[in-house]
């Protein structure tokens, strides 16, 4: 069946994969993706769970920091490039170079480089991805019928992520093959050269100029462009009052995201023991990856009905309540199995609060400045994140137990939920 939102009839998410384009973008998010989760895993394990390297709080803060800053970092120069540039060349060089420098990565390790130098490589590995995902994003909307976005964006942003689940899921299973030292975890993370490579291949077979831009609304010179990037993302969000409603959801979502994350990681590492079949370390890390794929698909399969049933503005404040609840039933113990249900929540929440405003993005903002929003809202929500954590490092016990900061995550959604509905009346006043 289909359909019918504001009027217009919508059409079966399965037809949308009819559409030869779009289910090429998909295998590009998806070949792409997969790389990036097995780097970000590999790159975990070889400092955080490497018998050769210590980590306390602040050592793991710092290396989130260093897989979180390169989106607030790039996304001003992602955003001016993806809406001055051939979104298609962008993807093409952008897959390349990270590529090469996946490969010194790889070697740094082989090496056993410091972790400084280590988290170093990882910022330009994820800085260079970060083009790459304002592509996908922007690129969208060239691609499938306005009315569908929230589907498309269902289906892709929530598969997407998934791949990147297994792709972390794939750097274990090297790990447990190559060894969990330095030369092992070289190994592993060198496999993500796959993910780049395959990329270029499937994104150079796209036509020139069919990601957009159509229009280019840009200084002269680059660097002007570059240097407005911020700015003019910000002026025409603001402009979008159902965007900054949005804005504000997320914001709560990442801050407390950050938060759990850092805890998930000390927890595993130094409190948890194994539980039956469940287990601790690098391999709970798995299995938390696992719930909150699982937490994710889920949220990308019910989103748009939930929307088409309840509407935007429920689903995202009834998203953070749940979550919010979920951290207090499931959190609060502390447990090995709870803290799994929690994870399932969080990211399955997450994702639905995060598909509703990516297709708000999409639809209600022109596309000569989509790729700069979509790079304010990476730059903004990231840097949320990793304030987050590093406060949370600040006062955390070196075995990641504290009742009192999943307290904190309770509040922030609540709070998120509030402030959504009151940036929300501004959206009603200007209609």
């Amino acid at each position: 069946m289909t359909a019918v939102v504001d009027g217009e009839q919508k059409v079966p998410a399965r037809q949308l994969l009819v559409l030869r384009d779009f289910r090429r973008l998909l295998y590009l998010r998806f070949v792409s993706q997969w790389g990036d989760g097995l780097f970000q895993a590999g790159l975990a394990g070889a400092v955080i769970f490497n018998p050769e390297r210590g980590a306390d709080p602040l050592t793991i803060a710092t290396g989130f920091t260093a897989l979180l800053l390169p989106y607030s970092v790039v996304g001003p120069f992602a955003g001016a490039l993806l809406d001055r540039w051939d979104r298609r060349r962008v993807i093409v060089v952008a897959s390349l170079l990270r590529a090469v420098l996946v490969l010194f990565a790889a070697l740094g390790l082989l090496a056993g480089a410091p972790s400084q130098v280590l988290f170093l490589m990882s910022l330009l590995v994820l800085g260079v991805s970060r083009f790459i995902g304002s592509g996908f994003s922007a690129a969208l909307p060239h691609l499938v019928p306005e009315r569908n976005l929230v589907q498309a964006n269902s289906i892709a942003v929530t598969l997407g992520s998934v791949v990147a689940v297994i792709g972390g899921g794939c750097a274990i299973g090297l790990r447990r093959i190559f060894g969990e030292d330095d030369f092992g975890s070289g190994l592993t993370t060198s496999f993500a050269l796959i993910g780049s490579l395959g990329a270029a291949m499937v994104a150079v077979r796209f036509a020139k100029g069919m990601l957009g831009p159509d229009e280019v609304n840009e200084p002269s010179g680059t660097v002007l462009a570059v240097a407005r990037g911020l700015v003019d993302g910000g002026r025409a969000a603001w402009q979008a009052p159902r965007v900054i409603a949005g804005f504000v959801a997320l914001f709560a979502h990442r801050a407390s995201t950050g938060i759990a994350l850092l805890m998930a990681v000390l927890l595993m590492r130094y409190y948890f023991t194994d539980v039956g079949w469940l287990k601790a370390g690098l391999t709970g890390l798995g299995e938390i990856a696992a719930m909150a794929g699982l937490g994710i698909f889920l949220g990308g399969v019910f989103t748009p009905k939930l929307v088409d049933r309840f509407g935007r503005h429920r689903v995202i404040i009834g998203s953070l309540l749940v979550v919010a609840t979920a951290m207090a039933g499931l959190g609060l113990p502390m447990t090995l199995p709870t803290m799994l249900g929690a994870a399932f929540l969080l990211f399955g929440g997450g994702q639905v609060i995060k598909l509703c405003v990516d297709a708000v993005i999409q639809s209600d903002i022109g596309d000569e400045s989509r790729g700069r929003v979509f790079s304010l809202y990476d730059t903004l929500f990231n840097v949320t994140q990793v304030v987050a954590i590093a406060l949370a490092a600040i006062v955390i016990p070196a075995n990641g137990h504290s009742h009192g900061l999943v307290v904190v995550t309770i509040v922030i959604y609540l709070v998120g939920a509030v402030g959504y509905v009151f940036a929300s009346r501004r959206e009603r006043a200007t209609a």
